[in-house]
């Protein structure tokens, strides 16, 4: 086998020359770089101002660099502060419409409580009059759409309430006690068909009937036929007549003339009435009136030979306390 031509010679290849050649050039340089910095580094420490203007020029450089780097952490601080302050201000405006929306409630409850004041000072001063009332009671239930009409009040016999007692609010007559029970009573409403109530004009004394027509209206019926002297908005009162109403409690308001008086609105809507006043008979002897049927149903039904109960003595109504006003 032939050895290579230069096989046991001591010269060195190329290749080799070059490759110590490349590395003590990168030494050489390695070497004065550190020199230069070392030398520089000793100026810069005994002589600052030396290299000022460099420093300047470098600065000079790198400034806009700089300015963009600075806008850009601006801008997007700025933005995450937007952010940041959007979803603030979205739970902020939340909270708003929610104390917003109580307080509207808390508002219509003071508006109520206004109105309830203003009721029950209204029943406290139709209760201060010369007839003093039996019992105060709240309107719990009353039927509008019947072809009768009935309402129902929170006070009944313990109350002292007995058939036949007015049952008026502050705006006038509401109608009269029907049925009495022991804590609750019924009443029979002037608007019911079968309710009759004498009349008079506020103004003068043109006297009439205002009979229920079970539509939550009155027909006035004039006692005296002739000329009607009845106008729209006439307004008419209880006049006393029969002794079971007392006089001057309002009633109705005229608002269609007829052939013989009027059809009425009635001014106490029960509907939109809350406490009620009931107040005694105006005439004791209206008691004896409205009991006769009963005294006589009572009579006929007894067997013969027994003695006649003595008819009872008209009771006297207790005086139920008004409940306190709210300021």
């Amino acid at each position: 086998m032939a050895l290579p031509a230069n096989h046991g010679s001591g010269r060195l290849a190329p290749a080799n020359k070059r490759a110590r050649l490349g590395l003590f050039t990168g030494y050489l340089l390695a070497g004065l770089g550190a020199l230069t910095g070392a030398a520089l580094l000793i100026v810069s420490l005994l002589r600052p101002e030396a290299f000022a203007g460099l420093r300047s020029m470098a600065s000079d450089l790198v400034a806009p660099a700089g300015e963009i780097g600075a806008a850009g952490r601006v801008g997007t601080r700025n933005v995450l502060e937007a952010i940041a302050g959007y979803y603030r201000a979205g739970s902020r405006n939340a909270e708003l419409e929610r104390e917003v929306r109580i307080a509207r409630v808390k508002l219509a409850e003071a508006r109520a409580l206004e109105r309830e004041n203003a009721r029950l000072r209204a029943v406290l001063k139709l209760a201060e009059g010369e007839t003093r009332p039996v019992a105060a009671a709240r309107l719990i239930g009353s039927t509008s759409t019947s072809a009768r009409r009935f309402a129902y009040i929170s006070a009944g016999r313990r109350d002292g309430v007995r058939p036949g007692m007015p049952v008026s609010s502050p705006l006038g007559l509401v109608g009269r006690v029907l049925e009495v029970g022991e804590r609750a009573s019924r009443v029979l409403l002037l608007t019911d068909s079968e309710s009759m109530v004498p009349v008079r004009r506020a103004t003068d004394d043109v006297v009439a009937f205002a009979e229920g027509r079970s539509d939550g209206s009155l027909r006035l019926r004039l006692i005296n036929l002739g000329i009607n002297p009845i106008k729209p908005g006439d307004v008419f009162v209880t006049s006393g007549a029969g002794g079971l109403f007392r006089p001057g409690v309002a009633v109705a308001l005229a608002v269609e003339i007829t052939r013989d008086g009027a059809i009425a609105q009635l001014l106490s809507n029960p509907a939109a009435t809350d406490v009620v006043l009931v107040e005694p008979v105006w005439q004791p002897e209206a008691i004896a009136v409205i009991e006769a049927p009963r005294l006589a149903e009572a009579e006929a039904d007894q067997a013969p030979g027994e003695e006649a109960p003595a008819p009872a003595p008209a009771p006297t109504p207790a005086v139920a306390p008004l409940p306190p006003a709210q300021d």
